[in-house]
């Protein structure tokens, strides 16, 4: 017994010594059963990290910087054919006309008011000294009948800053809520003014407090540095009361909107309203159905967990297929679910080569759900 004791104290310390968590040394068990209700939609030759789909069943998918110029939002037609969208032009970055041409892609959706909304990252990545471009950082309205461009707006200084990295959109009303993990804050914009303003910047549930993990290993950017990912996800509670929001390590935290909304408070005054709302995990996407369940992948052990208006917490589905499950979509019956294999790439390992698993997939779950009716169709 005395031995066994020992032994322990002496690894406990050795851990202590070195600065390593214990889930630095136990990865945790992946799922190795496949669960049968899953169905491949779509896949794809290049990385994607998001997913949405029209009431009709047109399927769209954002793609990373990684995959090289030419194609950062895309239509997937018949036969898993994907084509540059709204058109060729839109897809090929021009300095010179920064309005008219995406840079990166970062995020798409359907909206309430049935339009295709893109949201342009105006940067090219995270932590890695790249700076926003002015003119680059933008929320695209499309009209899905015409596939044409019907508005841009530009998140222009002293909004976007040099770290700016705008991230994800959800809607409520008039307003657009847009993450920037970049600079660590949130964008709220008003779609009648076109006017935007800060909010949440460096609050302290804004911050990634901690490293990030998927299938058990740290993510590590091309600089040797631990990629660090501050307020990223983010939701609207269907009634529209509640933004809920979290850097992608968490913790789930949440804040009244009409704070949020109100362009004149100061953001002492924001910030005391924010609280936490549930310590949470790694998470690569989110998406919320019309009871207000909050839809979070885990990637760290490849499964997607269901977050109730209480705070409750449930695993949906856990496959060995869900590598790194990005920005999800609810359409009405189904948990649609892009694995972008994210960890697999330069940007996360420490620059090694890539070890992602081409083609890239969709998968489609079946479940007895509706979209929220505040933020999207």
């Amino acid at each position: 017994m005395k031995l066994v004791v020992k032994t322990l104290t002496l690894t406990i310390g050795l851990l202590l010594a070195t600065g390593l968590q214990a889930k630095d040394q136990l990865p945790p068990t992946l799922p190795t059963q496949q669960d049968a209700r899953l169905q491949q939609m779509a896949t794809s030759a290049h990385v994607w990290n998001g997913v949405t789909v029209t009431k009709e069943g047109r399927i769209f998918a954002s793609f990373t910087q990684s995959e090289g110029p030419g194609l950062e939002l895309g239509e997937v037609g018949e036969n898993g054919k994907i084509t540059p969208y709204p058109d060729a032009d839109w897809n090929q970055w021009k300095p010179s006309d920064p309005e008219h041409h995406f840079l990166h892609v970062n995020a798409l959706r359907v909206g309430p008011d049935g339009y295709l909304w893109a949201v342009d990252s105006g940067n090219t990545g995270i932590g890695t000294g790249a700076k926003s471009v002015d003119g680059g950082a933008k929320l695209v309205k499309i009209d899905l009948s015409t596939n044409k461009v019907v508005k841009t707006y530009l998140i222009k200084p002293p909004v976007l800053k040099p770290a700016s990295y705008i991230d994800d959109v959800r809607f409520n009303g008039h307003f657009a809520y847009m993450t920037d993990p970049g600079a660590v804050g949130l964008v709220v914009l008003d779609l009648n003014t076109g006017k935007a303003h800060r909010v949440l910047d460096n609050e302290p549930l804004s911050i990634d407090h901690t490293p990030i993990y998927a299938d058990g290993k740290k993510l590590i950017l091309p600089n040797g540095k631990e990629k660090r990912v501050g307020l990223d996800q983010l939701e609207v509670s269907p009634d529209g009361k509640w933004l809920y929001y979290q850097a992608i390590p968490g913790p789930l935290a949440r804040i009244e909107t009409r704070y949020l909304d109100d362009a004149s408070l100061p953001a002492s005054e924001v910030n005391k309203h924010a609280k936490k709302f549930l310590d949470t995990w790694s998470t690569g996407g989110t998406a919320i159905d019309s009871e207000g369940n909050i839809y979070a992948s885990d990637i760290n052990t490849r499964s997607i967990k269901r977050i109730t208006p209480e705070g409750k917490v449930s695993t949906v589905v856990s496959d060995p297929r869900l590598v790194w499950i990005d920005a999800m979509w609810v359409s009405d019956g189904a948990l649609w679910m892009p694995s972008g294999q994210i960890n697999r790439t330069p940007a996360t390992t420490g620059g090694k080569p890539s070890t992602v698993e081409y083609p890239v997939k969709i998968y489609k779950l079946p479940l007895p759900i509706k979209p929220s009716p505040i933020d999207h169709q």
